[in-house]
């Protein structure tokens, strides 16, 4: 059961100001996901309904995961510092 991998337009901005060898190890990670959308390590948001956080280096990719049509959205990629200041 391979879950789809859905992007909001945010991200992919956020994606492309990344320097290319982080880039590269946070899509693998994030393709990882269609696998398995609950990894080892991954943490569920306290203040938020239903997003998710994996840690990436440095980076955190935070995503929500739609169980009854196999999506896994991802919602935000940034620094660890910069993540979770707003809501954008």
């Amino acid at each position: 059961m391979t879950y789809q991998i859905q992007f909001t337009k945010g991200v992919l901005r956020q994606l492309k100001k990344l320097r290319l060898d982080v880039k590269e190890r946070i899509e693998a990670k994030i393709q990882d996901l269609a696998i398995e959308p609950r990894p080892n390590g991954v943490k569920k948001l306290e203040d938020e309904d239903g997003l998710y956080r994996i840690r990436v280096g440095d980076y955190r990719v935070i995503y929500q995961i739609l169980d009854d049509i196999l999506l896994v959205s991802i919602v935000k990629v940034k620094h660890r510092r910069e993540v979770y200041r707003d809501k954008n």
